[in-house]
């Protein structure tokens, strides 16, 4: 491909679904041993959303997608690529992307699950913008979507504070100009037993026992690894493409622990009015998290068109990422 025929990737539509069921911190003292002011100080999460018993992740994921098609424009029918990032899909198979796929009355374009758990979106983006940026697709819906209170032990309060359920989509077009500029993603797998669930398919069946079932987060171990995990990648990023800090727009990071968040944009150098903070509200919602941060910022008017974001997260595996798009 020669240098006229390039062609790129940008964000036309966003879009963000929260399950209705408010779960605040003063509902979990009911439930565990904590305090609301334990979790506001070690977490900065006030409440977070529960997917009702008959939602699934595909319900909040066609929520989200519908929007965010309905801003691009584009009829579901004409979507040429499905991506959905979630590591609490509705079944083993077929994937969430085909179900989802369903549900919009989409035929014939590949549909297929990305699992990064809390990075999925970044993945699941970076899959999409090299389909575009390879001349395969002209358009893509990346949705990332959780109902992670399925896998959540509501009576270990080590976890069961840090979670919450919720959808977030973008459609992506062929454009002339580079909006997704580019991605960076990594994973390290030595890491698998700080952050995960014992159980799966193949090596130890689900069971009836919640805490096979369950996320297992060694808590203080997490934090220090995504602390410099997420400054090393913003850095990283920055670097190769010859952008200075000062000419970022916005962070709209993975929303885990507001300490994190503070940490990576000090890294920055970005003021606090620069960076879009939703997890007080939704808490970690994994997938979800980016995607809807995002949305909540075009949507209210904070982020403008042409303006320059950086998006980056850490998950589980570890896994972790970034992207730098121009709006």
């Amino acid at each position: 491909m020669n240098q006229s025929s390039k062609q790129f990737s940008r964000i036309v539509g966003t879009g963000g679904y929260l399950p209705e069921k408010i779960l605040t911190n003063a509902d979990l003292e009911q439930m565990v041993d904590t305090s609301d002011a334990w979790i506001r100080e070690r977490t900065g999460i006030e409440q977070r959303h529960i997917a009702a018993d008959d939602q699934t992740t595909s319900d909040l994921a066609e929520q989200a997608a519908r929007q965010a098609l309905d801003m691009a424009n584009l009829a579901p029918e004409d979507l040429q690529l499905i991506v959905v990032a979630t590591t609490t899909p509705d079944k083993i198979f077929p994937s969430t992307a085909c179900l989802l796929q369903q549900r919009l009355g989409n035929h014939g374009a590949p549909a297929f699950d990305v699992q990064a758990v809390c990075s999925g979106f970044i993945y699941a983006l970076s899959v999409a913008d090299q389909f575009i940026r390879a001349g395969m697709v002209r358009n893509a819906l990346v949705v990332g979507a959780e109902t992670l209170s399925r896998i959540i032990d509501w009576s270990d309060r080590n976890t069961c504070v840090l979670f919450g359920d919720g959808a977030g989509a973008v459609v992506l077009e062929v454009g002339e100009e580079p909006g997704v500029i580019n991605t960076h993603i990594h994973a390290d797998g030595q890491y698998e037993n700080l952050l995960h669930v014992p159980s799966g398919v193949s090596k130890k069946p689900i069971t009836d026992s919640i805490s096979e079932r369950s996320m297992h987060m060694r808590g203080s171990e997490v934090f220090k690894v995504a602390v410099n995990t997420l400054s090393q990648v913003a850095t990283e990023t920055l670097a190769r493409n010859g952008v200075a800090p000062e000419e970022l727009d916005w962070l709209v990071p993975h929303q885990a622990n507001k300490r994190i968040i503070d940490a990576t944009a000090r890294k920055l150098k970005m003021k606090p009015e620069q960076v879009v903070l939703t997890v007080n509200r939704h808490a970690n919602t994994s997938a979800a998290s980016v995607p809807l941060a995002l949305n909540e910022a075009v949507r209210d008017g904070r982020i403008q068109p042409g303006q320059l974001i950086l998006m980056e997260a850490f998950g589980g595996g570890f896994t972790w990422g970034s992207a730098l798009v121009r709006y």
